[in-house]
């Protein structure tokens, strides 16, 4: 008996709370037991003061200590439309308020006033989700006004991210000086350098009477180094405001003299204003793709296909094709852009040797004819340095190897002849860096194998040969990471690196099989290998899809799937963007 006693049920009504919540808004509406007006517009709205002390910090200091509203029946809320404080008085009573684009704005002011904090934090929701690169800017103005963090943040995020579209807003002129400064110094700002200075010269010529004079301020927040020399020397230097800037001419003329000397010695004359120009680091948001185009595919005798591969889906996405078939043609990648060089046309009854030069970019996605080369070749090799594309050997027009090396400067859209190589060879190892280009291997016209080095300083167009027995390579392609040259198979399984600084060999991990006429280029400093042939285990060459990469820091290989087909003798390249206009193309 005394333990049934002790025993205690707690009882919990779950529907207390609301069904009181109901009845005191019964009350409300019926003018029971209200004691206080709450006045806006003429407008009376009749509550009970127990009611708004308990739901707000604002009337609890309003009607618990000594102010004069303590013992007033009518309280005039001056500011609010008699809409919104119906609006309020609702939630309050019920817990449901109807927040739309025409009230959000002034409900979200009077919620802060009246420090109805979950009210204030469903406004914020509400335009968080209703954020557009046309309204972002004026949404940043507002939520700083109102001290609403989570609102800046995600508007500021759509700002940087959004920021093409947020250029062309009216807003954008409307921002101080330092506030677009903040924008076009930023790391993570979305947009291509090009755009960056278009944005500034829009928000000078707003104001051109009191903005004129920010242009060199302005200006040095551009990053120059990532501009393609084309559009910054012929376009942005005649431009008027950077003509009427001393500070602007000398910025643009340092970048020319670091671009046409070729060496990197010059870095160290720079000072002041001028070194950050050139030193700034690529923006966060460039996204660095792979692109694999051309080639043999599936044992065809060419393919016009380009495939760039996603690296967050892990998937291969395709290209405008290619508008001819070549042969042995090169590739290579300069300024994000893609240069199909040469080769033999396929295309006609008879083949030709091409002189002509295509260019694809991720951002347009079309193919486009570029200055065509001086001399017809295929079987060549081309590398690129800094604004600079060097085309080296091959065979010519009559079918026989060639020396000959000419060179092309995007900054004037030209070629030009440079010094022959020391020896002839076909299908070596290139890279270049640090002012030179190394030639490793390759054969000669009797496809013997060269153990050769062919090194060419780029500023003194001079060439040096040095024999080595460590090289032994034909069609093996080679990469730069780190002053490191890495030089990946040619009908062996070995990779090899050549320390351009302690002049020196390194071995490291081998290939799976033995290989040749793969592809290889450097992604966020690793290895990636595309197809190729292969030598099985019973001495067949087959034709290989096979997407790996070498990490140089475990000197290790990782199989990353597959090519969608097989390839070989293509072009796989390494190029930057901020537009993804291919995301739909699916294979």
């Amino acid at each position: 008996m005394v333990r049934a006693a002790m025993e205690v049920f707690h009882y919990k009504d779950k529907e207390h709370s609301s069904n009181l919540l109901l009845q005191l808004n019964s009350l409300r509406q019926e003018k029971l037991l209200t004691d206080v007006l709450l006045c806006s517009d003429n407008t009376e709205i009749h509550c009970h003061r127990n009611v708004l002390v308990s739901s707000s910090p604002y009337f609890r200091a309003m009607f618990c200590n000594n102010f004069m509203e303590r013992r007033q029946a009518r309280i005039n809320l001056h500011g609010l439309t008699s809409a919104i404080l119906n609006t309020i008085i609702d939630y309050v009573y019920t817990g449901l308020a109807h927040i739309t684009m025409d009230n959000v704005l002034p409900l979200m002011q009077a919620t802060s006033m009246l420090q109805y904090v979950r009210l204030f934090e469903a406004c914020s929701s509400f335009l968080q989700d209703h954020l557009r690169p046309d309204n972002c800017l004026s949404m940043i103005r507002f939520s700083e006004i109102m001290n609403c963090n989570t609102l800046r943040e995600k508007a500021k995020d759509m700002a940087m991210k959004s920021f093409c579209d947020v250029s062309l807003s009216e807003d954008l002129c409307e921002l101080s000086l330092p506030e677009l400064m903040g924008y076009l110094e930023d790391d993570s700002l979305c947009a291509e350098e090009e755009q960056v200075f278009d944005t500034l010269v829009a928000w000078i010529h707003h104001d051109p009477l009191s903005r004129r004079c920010t242009i060199s301020d302005l200006f040095k927040k551009v990053r120059l180094r990532y501009i393609h020399p084309t559009y910054l020397f012929q376009f942005i230097a005649s431009d008027p405001l950077i003509q009427s800037s001393t500070l602007c001419i000398e910025l643009i003329e340092s970048v020319r003299r670091l671009m046409f000397s070729v060496s990197i010695k010059s870095l160290g004359d720079l000072t002041g204003d001028f070194k950050p120009v050139w030193v700034a680091p690529r923006r966060c948001t460039y996204h660095d793709n792979l692109v694999v185009v051309g080639g043999r595919k599936n044992n065809e005798q060419t393919s016009r296909e380009a495939l760039v591969f996603d690296e967050k889906r892990q998937e291969w996405k395709r290209l405008a094709k290619l508008p001819n078939r070549l042969y042995k043609a090169s590739y290579v990648a300069l300024h994000s852009v893609v240069y199909v060089i040469g080769g033999l046309s396929t295309n006609t009854k008879y083949c030709q040797v091409s002189t002509t030069v295509y260019t694809l970019s991720l951002k347009t996605n079309e193919w486009r004819v570029a200055q065509p080369m001086l001399e017809p070749r295929f079987a060549h090799q081309s590398v690129s340095y800094l604004h600079f594309i060097f085309v080296l050997g091959g065979l010519g027009s009559d079918r026989r190897l060639t020396d000959s090396v000419e060179r092309y400067s995007s900054m004037f859209n030209q070629w030009e002849t440079m010094a022959p190589m020391p020896e002839a060879v076909l299908n070596p190892a290139v890279a270049a860096t640090n002012q030179r280009i190394y030639m490793f291997g390759g054969e000669d016209a009797m496809q013997n194998p060269v153990r050769l080095t062919q090194v060419y300083h780029i500023a003194r167009n001079l060439w040096c040969k040095m024999e080595t027995r460590t090289v032994k390579n034909v069609s093996a392609p080679a990469a730069v990471i780190d002053e490191k040259i890495y030089i990946v198979g040619g009908y062996t399984r070995r990779m090899i690196a050549y320390d351009t600084k302690a002049n020196r060999f390194l071995k490291c991990a081998n290939l799976k099989e033995r290989r040749m006429h793969h592809s290889a280029t450097v992604l966020n400093n690793k290895l990636y290998i595309t197809g190729g042939r292969y030598i099985n285990g019973h001495d067949v060459i087959e034709d290989s899809d096979t997407f790996e990469c070498y990490d140089p820091k475990t000197d290790a290989w990782t199989a990353k799937g597959s090519l969608p087909y097989k390839l070989f003798d293509h072009g796989s390249l390494t190029l930057t963007c901020v537009s993804q206009t291919w995301t739909n193309a699916e294979l």
